[in-house]
This record gives structure tokens, C-alpha cells and sequence, in this order.
């Protein structure tokens, strides 16, 4: 039996064969190489002034505790309070003004019906200050946190 190959019909098989490439234990494919690039590396974040406040803070007139897990750039408190067990934190929010770091505390639980802490970080201290407003009494009364170690 006689093949009849016709040159150009070759020259097709020939460049299938050679683009294949075997893979194995012993023949890996090589690994991608990382793309090349100009950017410069990104930043390290300076840390923010917020970062004084996080902690856990016990008012000494009663054992309540302000825990102040986290506060991100934009003033975004994670909180939790505790008299003591856990009271709902509706919202945290850190902020600046004049110079002076303010923390502002929303609770909405049974009892705590919109109460609120507005407090000031005093750097000479490492104290919390401010006023406590209890909503269901309407009152409000001079508060200090000190932070436990």
C-alpha cells in the first residue's frame, strides 16, 4: 500500500507534533512567570490617631465597660458594652475636633432605650471623659472611663 503525503499536508503535521508538549513527573510544565510591572509597591498605612481609643474602658462608679475593639480611618467604632452583661451598641463613631479625639456611643437594648456617652480622649490621663445621657430618665450625669490594664 502506497501513501500518498503531499508536502504542504507534512508540513501541518509536522508543526502539530512540535507545538505539543508532554507533560509528566519528570517533564513539569514551567511554572508562569510574574507579569512585569512598574507600579510602585503599595503603601504601608500610617497608623491612625483613632488607634488611641481601642481598648477596654470601666467606668469606676458602677463596673460598666466600654470595649472599643476597632475604629477604622473614616471614625467607624466596633463596640461592645457591658453592665455587665452585654448591652446592643447600635452605633460607635470616632471623630476629631479641634485637635481633641470624641468618641460617640448609641446603646438600644431593654433599658438602655437610646442612651448615650459622648466622650473625649485625654491623652494626659489616657481617660475617657464626658457626659452619659440615660433617655428613659432624661437625664444626663459627668462620666470618666479609665482604661483597664
Amino acid at each position: 500500500m502506497k501513501l500518498n503525503f503531499s508536502l504542504p499536508l507534512l508540513a501541518v503535521m509536522f508543526a502539530l507534533s512540535a507545538c505539543k508538549q508532554e507533560t509528566s513527573p519528570q517533564n513539569p510544565p514551567a511554572p508562569a512567570s510574574p507579569a512585569a510591572t512598574n507600579a510602585a509597591p503599595a503603601p504601608v498605612a500610617a497608623k491612625s490617631a483613632f488607634e488611641k481609643l481601642v481598648g477596654r474602658w470601666e467606668r469606676p462608679d458602677g463596673g460598666y465597660v466600654l470595649e472599643l475593639k476597632s475604629v477604622d480611618a473614616e471614625g467607624k467604632v466596633a463596640a461592645g458594652y457591658f453592665n455587665p452583661s452585654p448591652i446592643n451598641v447600635e452605633r460607635a463613631i470616632a471623630t476629631t475636633e479641634a485637635g481633641a479625639l470624641k468618641v460617640f456611643v448609641l446603646l438600644r437594648d431593654e433599658n438602655y432605650p437610646g442612651c448615650t456617652y459622648k466622650l473625649t480622649y485625654d491623652a494626659a490621663t489616657d481617660q475617657l471623659f464626658g457626659q452619659y445621657f440615660q433617655a428613659s430618665q432624661q437625664e444626663t450625669y459627668d462620666i470618666t472611663f479609665a482604661r483597664q490594664k
